[in-house]
């Protein structure tokens, strides 16, 4: 027998050697978890740019709305323009309160309410869109190590039955396939931390756009209520 069949067979420990060793169960995990992590990256980039698109769009609305503009020079100037954040918050309202005063100009009392109906279901549609797709980043950080796992759990029985078959228990025989097993592991990690970490980042910030439109909201339905007091008061 030569000594030479007796060493042990050389292992590509590189991470693309323990992919490319790895079981067919395993390498499917670790591809899903890849892709997950690609789909991640490229929400939490979309929301990011989203997110700070839409504050200064605030910023530039907010300095329009209180400069003293006409509130009809600027519903003019926003109602055929496709609009989001405050400006749609602006426009919803302000259509509202221009329908109820076209034609017999009757539906004047219950305007208010009407126009506190209009804001809010706004701002729920503006939220979600802000919202929209967060929810598979929470679902990968929270599941991404679990399936990592299992391709890990998955990968030592393999090993280990290797092992069995060839009656082999030294560590260079051992090690390899337990090395390849962890990697899923650690892709898991890798999928998942920036998830969860982007994930609450985004949820703050988009708390944050939540509390300002439903400020402005606020404040311009004070505006209008003011409006509509004072038509009836002329009325009467």
């Amino acid at each position: 027998m030569n000594p030479a069949d007796a060493l042990p067979v050389a292992h590509d420990l590189s991470l693309w050697g323990l992919f490319m060793s790895a079981s067919p169960v395993v390498k499917l995990v670790m591809i899903g978890l890849l892709a997950a992590s690609v789909w991640c990256w490229a929400i939490i980039i979309d929301k990011t740019l989203l997110l700070r698109r839409t504050r200064a769009e605030m910023d530039r609305f907010e300095d329009v709305f209180w400069s003293g503009q006409s509130l009809d020079e600027l519903y003019r100037s926003l109602k055929d323009k496709p609009a989001a954040g405050l400006p749609a918050i602006f426009v919803a309202a302000m259509r509202e309160w221009k329908r109820s005063f076209e034609g017999s100009g009757r539906q004047v009392a219950s305007l208010a309410q009407r126009i506190d109906k209009v804001l809010d279901v706004t701002i729920q549609r503006e939220v979600e869109r802000l919202d929209s797709k967060l929810v598979f980043l929470a679902s990968i950080g929270s599941a991404g190590p679990y399936i990592g796992l299992f391709g890990t759990v998955w990968g030592i029985m393999t090993a280990f039955t290797s092992i069995a078959a060839s009656k082999n228990t030294s560590l260079a025989v051992v090690a390899p396939g337990i090395a390849e097993a962890l990697f899923a592991t650690a892709i898991g990690l890798f999928a998942a931390i920036p998830a969860v970490l982007a994930y609450n980042k985004l949820q703050a910030q988009v708390g944050k756009a939540q509390a300002r439109l439903e400020g402005f909201a606020d404040e311009f339905s004070a505006i209008l209520s003011r409006q509509i007091d004072e038509r009836m008061a002329l009325a009467a």
